[in-house]
Formats: structure tokens, sequence, C-alpha cells
């Protein structure tokens, strides 16, 4: 499984995550880039994205995607730390196209 980690989100799902490929949109050398653009990139070389932006379910129209979103309740370090177990689960259990929302702890 694919994973890309959204410009907001820490880098420390990654060290967290070992069993998963994970990328961040910085390494991509995608820093900047919109939502709309991004999630079309992210789809043709990723099955998950990773991203604290609490509006981007508002902004995007996902029905016709096979990207998996996951959103995290925050973008602060010792909380997503702390959500690593939730978000692994959500990880084992996410198909194509879901939006699953991790809750606060």
């Amino acid at each position: 499984m694919k994973i890309l980690l959204d410009e907001c989100t820490p880098h420390i799902l990654k060290r967290r995550l070992p069993a998963f490929q994970i990328a961040t949109v910085q390494e991509l050398g995608w820093s900047g880039i919109t939502n709309g653009k991004l999630l079309a990139l992210a789809e043709h070389q990723f099955d998950v994205f990773i991203t604290s932006d609490q509006n981007l379910r508002h902004q995007q129209n996902f029905s016709r995607t096979t990207l998996a979103i996951i959103e995290l309740p925050t973008n602060q370090v010792p909380i997503v730390a702390a959500l690593a177990p939730a978000v692994d689960n959500a990880l084992s259990a996410i198909s194509p196209g879901d939006f699953i929302q991790i809750p606060m702890p």
C-alpha cells in the first residue's frame, strides 16, 4: 500500500507506521500544489492520502476517486503520534475511495 502524507501532516507518521510505504508531499516536490491538482496527482501513484486538512472533504468531490482519504483531527505532533495506532487500524480496513475521519483521542 502506497501512502502520501499531505503537506500539513506531521512526518512522525512515517516513523510510527514503518510497515507501509509512505512518501510526503515535500519529498515529491509537490509543496504548494492546490488540493484538487494534488489529489489528481496522488490518485495515479498512491492508494491512500493522509491529511489533517479539516476542509478538504467540503472542498473536493470524492465521488469518482479511487484514492482513499484519512483525515486526522489535528496536525499537532504529540496528538498525531498518539493517533498512529488508530491510523494503522484504519489502513488495515480501508478500501479504495473510502474517507475515514480519525477522532481526537
